[in-house]
């Protein structure tokens, strides 16, 4: 927290607003549409995944449909695919940024519209920080007449050739969960540039409520809707937005000043199409100059009470989705075995930064060839 909150929720207890009505509520809705702009309409909810299953829902994605995912995410991104008894169609990443590969996306699209089987919408992910290359990803949707969705749940604060992520598509959602850059503790939204369509799924999410006094249910809805206890928190997260992207970028350049002479490590590069938020901070492993993987460098932490992950893996190598359809893979599992996730928070002490440095220096000299 930064402290900002606080006045916010002082206001939402003293007067009473408490549940998923509120002006605080109002407040952080119509203030997320101004930072993000372009006509952006958005509806706060309970989770990044609430948001993506309320898209899924409005956009009529029903039983035996196919949904293209990025296979390198989180299963957040993919279960709402289920939840509608869709197919996800996994796709693999490209080297340069680790997200969905554009140019693969074309090849399947085109592929699967010769073969009858285009999937009804893709969902393009926007990993640890990093903005897709969406133009040509938007190109290739428009042209197939598949619906494109931004999962930027990792993403806020960072930007596509000078636009703000998750403005590109019709559809997005964001993520303020705990773990995310700012945080409502729990909570997520969609954004939508249709107005109509952000309010026929504020309906679904809360519980498709019809307009009478008695309740009535004319269709199946959920109860997705965030509190206004913690959109008021939001707003004073979202005031200091910049400075948490600030200081993230800050943790991965002083990462990367500590092991400009070590070899075989390096972070994840920043595309020039924009601004990579380094919600965390990834490096590669060189295999040709550890015995280590990932995997083997986050158990060695561990010892020395230091948090780390390996990148996300792949969801078609989940035993979830065993039998699930995808194109490629191959990159996306190489960079789950070699990428590691280092603590990356923008409240990390520089002091406890040089610890996580040192001990992970130490265990790299370790498995030096």
């Amino acid at each position: 927290m930064s402290g900002n909150e606080v006045p916010h929720i002082l206001e939402a207890f003293r007067t009473n607003w408490l549940s998923s009505v509120g002006p605080q509520l109002d407040s952080f809705e119509q203030a997320v549409a101004a930072y993000l702009g372009h006509d952006r309409h958005v509806l706060a909810v309970s989770s990044g995944t609430a948001a993506l299953h309320l898209i899924l829902r409005y956009i009529g994605i029903g039983q035996g449909d196919r949904v293209a995912v990025s296979t390198l995410t989180f299963a957040g991104s993919v279960f709402p695919i289920q939840y509608m008894g869709a197919q996800p169609v996994f796709l693999d990443s490209d080297k340069a940024s680790a997200n969905i590969d554009a140019a693969l996306v074309e090849d399947y699209l085109r592929n699967a519209s010769k073969a009858g089987k285009l999937p009804k919408a893709l969902i393009v992910v926007h990993l640890y920080g990093q903005h897709a290359d969406i133009d040509s990803i938007s190109e290739s949707c428009m042209r197939h007449g598949v619906i494109l969705i931004e999962d930027a749940a990792e993403s806020l604060g960072g930007t596509y050739h000078g636009r703000p992520t998750a403005t590109t598509a019709d559809y997005a959602i964001l993520s303020f969960n705990g773990n995310k850059i700012i945080t409502t503790t729990g909570g997520g939204m969609v954004v939508a540039k249709d107005p109509d369509a952000i309010a026929k799924m504020k309906k679904l999410a809360n519980q498709s409520r019809e307009p009478t006094i008695d309740y009535c249910h004319a269709e199946l809805g959920y109860n997705y809707r965030m509190s206004n206890v913690l959109a008021a928190i939001g707003l004073g997260q979202l005031e200091v937005l910049s400075d948490r992207v600030t200081a993230r970028r800050a943790v991965a350049e002083r990462y990367v000043a500590a092991f400009q002479d070590t070899p075989g490590i390096s972070l994840f590069p920043e595309q020039p199409w924009g601004i990579h938020t380094r919600w965390l901070s990834v490096f590669l492993i060189d295999s040709t100059v550890y015995s280590a993987n990932s995997h083997d460098l986050v158990t060695a932490l561990v010892e020395f009470d230091i948090e780390a992950r390996p990148v996300w893996r792949p969801m078609h190598t989940q035993p979830l989705y065993a039998k699930a359809e995808s194109i490629g893979g191959a990159i996306a599992e190489e960079l789950h075995i070699q990428g590691i996730c280092l603590p990356s928070s923008s409240s990390l002490h520089i002091a406890d930064q040089e610890y996580v440095i040192e001990r992970l220096q130490w265990c790299l000299d370790g498995f030096r060839y």
